[in-house]
């Protein structure tokens, strides 16, 4: 196992599309436990292959007091209400934002092992699977602020903090 480098932005690789996971091999399986490991020490929920590098649909996440585990190639198949929420990035250190976010979502995936998952998420694993979803789009969650008013710096001391126009840069 390995903690990865998280890139932060404006690197260009957060900003690509990513490619689909053609099987769920070897590599796939170590990249995910180096991936969840970094998403440990970095304190996420989510991390998504894009932001440690890797242009590929891969997405790991981890809620509070449960297991963590992979989705390969997810999509959001159902959406459904809509909730204004706080949320922050670890490639976007130093900011969050209020960003309108699904209710519920149903999602689908392989898992570690390439077996065919459908997840019905609520709360935080609904906001989570878009944010890392959105990830894998090229889609940073400033993106989805509609008053760029609703994103602030956070009171924290980071050496990483970047200006809005660096968020912004597509």
């Amino acid at each position: 196992m390995a903690v990865l480098k998280v890139l932060t932005i404006p690197d260009p690789v957060l900003r690509n599309k990513s490619v689909r996971v053609p099987e769920v091999d070897r590599a796939i399986t170590r990249l995910i436990t180096d991936m969840i490991e970094t998403m440990q020490v970095e304190g996420g929920v989510g991390l998504a292959a894009p932001q440690i590098g890797k242009n590929i649909r891969l997405i790991v996440l981890q809620m509070p007091d449960e297991e963590p585990f992979a989705l390969v190639n997810p999509e959001i198949t159902k959406r459904e209400g809509e909730r204004e929420i706080i949320e922050a990035c670890l490639s976007i250190p130093g900011y969050e934002g209020l960003v309108k976010r699904s209710i519920n979502v149903t999602a689908r995936g392989m898992n570690e092992n390439g077996k065919q998952l459908k997840i019905k998420a609520t709360g935080l694993l609904a906001q989570a699977l878009e944010h890392e979803i959105d990830h894998l789009d090229g889609i940073l969650y400033p993106d989805r602020i509609e008053d760029e008013d609703k994103l602030y710096k956070t009171d924290y001391p980071s050496e990483q903090v970047t200006p809005r126009d660096e968020i912004d840069s597509r």
